[in-house]
């Protein structure tokens, strides 16, 4: 009897540690664990004439406590890094733009706060005020990524319109790292 008592005392403490994490928490430590790895991609909605047969690869580029950058090529277009910052338990998406020459592209930190603490394995960033000041047409926008065990997906839906992205990468099959996204030494 004392055993079976024992053992759900484990299997409750196991619960209630789980519980005490957060869905942020759980879902920054599951893509912080890519951190060093790039991965292939393929577009499954949306995108236009500048992705039209060309080579997708995400790169987990730099984890640092409150920051993880991901540079997102295009074949060879290393314009594009998303910022994901952790801000009091709430993550950030910021879209980095730049030229080939470093410079910041002038439609550049645009992207939103996700508006709770979400699930492990998928984040909401609504547009947030400054992306509708520099993009009034993106005002509606709604960017969201999941990530589980085998895929990474980024998507953005234009509420109000057909306008609907995603990119999905295949995290089974890490690929050589790429070189540097413009901008970065």
């Amino acid at each position: 009897m004392k055993y079976i008592l024992f053992l759900l005392l484990v299997s409750f403490s196991k619960i209630v540690s789980a519980q005490e994490i957060s869905g942020s928490e759980q879902f920054w430590a599951k893509l912080k664990s890519h951190c060093g790895k790039a991965y292939e991609g393929e577009l499954i909605n949306g995108g236009n004439d500048d992705f039209a047969g060309k080579k997708l690869v995400m790169h987990v580029r730099t984890c640092e406590d409150d920051t993880v950058r991901i540079p997102f090529f295009v074949g060879e277009d290393k314009s594009r890094t998303w910022v994901l910052t952790m801000h009091d338990g709430r993550i950030q998406l910021k879209h980095d733009h730049r030229h080939e020459d470093g410079s910041e592209d002038d439609v550049t930190q645009y992207g939103g706060m996700s508006t709770n603490v979400g699930l492990a394995d998928i984040q909401f960033f609504p547009a947030d005020q400054e992306t509708a000041n520099l993009i009034s047409y993106a005002s509606t926008n709604v960017w969201w990524i999941t990530l589980d065990e085998t895929s990474f997906t980024y998507n953005l839906r234009r509420m109000g319109s057909d306008r609907l992205f995603t990119a999905k990468f295949d995290l089974s099959k890490e690929v050589n790292t790429p070189s540097a996204p413009w901008g970065s030494e």
